[in-house]
């Protein structure tokens, strides 16, 4: 029973009576990340066991990561309502009335520097380097393990140019088209020579891949927290534009840094194997390609050889080949005349060939929880002691609910820890497991975590390029309907626009976009396409498209692409390109997936924005005839 204090009047609710409140509403809470998840992991999971036909390594494994997956984003998430969000729209208010425009500015681009290194797909981004070969990509790898502190520093200070310009663009009105136009065209620029020069074109996919990275559930958030603050006071208290922009500039830039520090380090010659390196050499085994283990794993042994040699017993699975001489058919027989025949084994499928550990031995638990409070804390804590000491002593204003602030950075803290944990044994796994897999539609491999060989499902030419093409498209397009960011934007937009752009098309618009994206990406590794060939072509018609596209149509879209890249997609997808790239031959890495996944859902959006323009315009002209 609640207790009563007669002097206070105020209901004081034991351990189960509190419970019995916050149980539902973190019910709800939960089922909401559930809700995020559930069909990019049941799609997985089912292209994997029926489509491919092998099982889930480590199923427990990957199953228990999901879940603290969702528990974690439901603190983490419920962290930011609670304590982030505040601290970033008082500090909006705050900052235009007690300070000036450089010391706005400046704080902006701290605010954008500290939530780069909090964004949980920041981990996932530095644990890449591990599968690039160094003899294939030099600079690339330099970039991922010598120089990877280098790398999030400079993603950083991109996000925090970016914010930085964003909040400058709200003090004057700028049109987004005037920062956007030139911006895309420098980047066209320099991706057309890092194309050029063999040492600088691997390193394109992991910088357009850094524009994704950065527009997570922590950037987002507080970026636009400090926008809607900024633009309560600059703009007469109408923030219905304040969101806008400022997510598209924090992904524009970090390509842009990306590449200037590749470019820097190529002309310095400081990287992996060139005059000035003065990293450690590695030793490693050039890159087997896939056919290459087929005589010492799938072929026959001597064992079966000699078997054959006594009892004249073939092995099982085993192909008759004729190599020269005549045939001929002679009363109901075949004769071959000096013709070679050779016995070949095929390789059987190995889907049933897997260790019987449901649990990956090799995961150290209590590690991995170590290492997860670590970055969690070293993400969080900083970026909230900048701000709270920016409040009350920078600006001299008082902190409000900071009781409720400090409770929302506990589980802001918890929440990451978790879900970085969760990302480690579940999520990356289940990622890479899948990507690797991939290629078996259309060449030969060694399953992850399985033994012997097996693929092609489709023999000859391209069908299974095309089907790995197919996964990827549906894998876009349910996985962005099921982000919650695009729910809200929907929404926002419709409001917006009067109805004209409703949610519904919106929604669909950007998620055929990203599975157009995906569809793509996957094309590039499985026919090893340089990424150039396709990311200059839709960013030259993204420019034609800014240029005759109403202000409010381009905010849109532009921005449209930030809610792709949500807290589950990037890692997943990261991941899984990875996978796909180290198992196809010829292919450097995996990287460029997430980058032609954001250009779509933009390309899309411009393209409905005119149509509805032209039938809204048209319905006018017929209202007024």
């Amino acid at each position: 029973m609640p207790l009563v204090n007669p002097s206070s009047k105020t209901v004081q609710l034991g351990f189960r009576g509190s419970w019995a409140i916050l149980l539902p509403y973190l019910r709800e809470k939960f089922f909401e990340q559930v809700k995020s998840i559930w069909f990019i992991v049941f799609y997985l999971l089912f292209f994997q066991i029926v489509v491919l036909g092998f099982p889930i390594v480590h199923a427990s494994t990957i199953a228990a990561g999901i879940a603290v997956v969702a528990i974690g984003l439901t603190f983490f998430m419920e962290g930011l309502r609670v304590g982030l969000m505040p601290l970033g729209e008082t500090l909006g208010a705050v900052l235009p009335r007690n300070s000036s425009l450089p010391v706005i500015l400046g704080f902006s681009f701290v605010l954008g520097l500290g939530a780069t290194f909090a964004e949980p797909a920041i981990a996932v981004l530095r644990a890449a380097g591990a599968g690039v070969h160094p003899a294939d990509a030099p600079l690339l790898y330099s970039l991922l393990n010598d120089f990877s502190d280098q790398l999030v520093a400079s993603v950083g200070v991109g996000v925090g140019c970016a914010v930085l310009l964003g909040v400058l663009r709200f003090f004057y009105g700028w049109p987004l088209k005037y920062l956007i136009i030139p911006g895309v065209a420098s980047l066209i620029a320099l991706t057309i020579v890092a194309n050029l020069d063999p040492v600088l074109q691997p390193i394109l996919g992991l910088a357009w891949d850094c524009g994704a990275v950065t527009t997570g559930p922590v950037t987002v958030p507080l970026v636009l927290a400090l926008g809607v603050g900024v633009c309560r006071i600059v703009g007469g208290g109408d923030v219905k534009d304040a969101g806008f922009g400022i997510v598209t500039l924090a992904s524009l830039f970090p390509i842009m840094a990306v590449l200037l520090l590749a470019f820097y380090h190529a002309g310095a010659e400081d990287y992996y194997g060139a005059a000035n390196y003065q990293g450690q050499t590695v030793v490693l085994a050039d890159k087997a390609e896939p056919l290459a283990p087929v005589a010492v794993t799938g072929g026959i042994t001597e064992s079966e050889f000699r078997e054959f040699l006594a009892q004249k017993k073939l092995p099982d699975n085993v192909e008759l080949f004729f190599e020269g001489g005549e045939q001929s058919l002679q009363d109901g027989n075949i004769l071959l005349s000096d013709t070679t025949i050779v016995l070949k084994k095929t390789q059987a499928r190995v889907s049933d060939v897997v260790s019987g550990n449901a649990w990956d031995p090799d995961m150290d638990i209590l590690q991995t929880i170590k290492q997860s409070v670590l970055d969690s804390l070293r993400a969080i804590i900083p970026l909230c002691l900048f701000l709270l000491i920016s409040l009350k002593l920078v600006l001299r204003d008082r902190i409000r609910n900071l009781d409720e602030i400090v409770i929302g950075i506990g589980l802001a803290v918890v929440g990451m820890a978790l879900f970085l944990g969760g990302i480690l044994i579940g999520l990356s796994p289940l990622g890479s497991q899948l990507g690797s897999n991939v290629p078996a539609t259309f060449t030969l491999i060694t399953p992850w975590g399985l033994t012997g060989m097996a693929g092609p499902l489709f023999e000859g030419g391209n069908t299974g390029k095309y089907v790995a093409m197919l996964f990827g498209l549906f894998l876009g397009y349910g996985a962005t309907l099921a982000e919650p960011a695009l729910n809200a934007l929907g929404e926002t937009v419709e409001k917006i626009t009067v109805g004209a752009f409703r949610k519904k098309l919106l929604m669909h618009s950007v998620a055929t976009g990203v599975a157009l994206g995906i569809a793509a990406g996957v094309a590039k590794i499985s026919f090893n396409i340089p990424l150039a060939y396709l990311l200059i072509p839709p960013y030259v018609a993204l420019l034609a498209l800014t240029m005759i596209s109403d202000e409010v149509f381009v905010n849109i879209a532009w921005d449209s692409a930030g809610v792709t890249t949500g807290p589950i997609t990037v890692p997943l997808v990261l991941a899984m390109g990875l996978g796909i790239g180290a198992n196809v031959p010829g292919v450097i890495d995996g990287f460029g997936v997430l980058a032609l996944a954001s250009v779509g859902p933009i390309i899309v959006v411009l393209l409905v924005g005119l149509l509805v323009r032209r039938a809204r315009k048209s319905s006018q002209y017929v209202g007024a005839v």
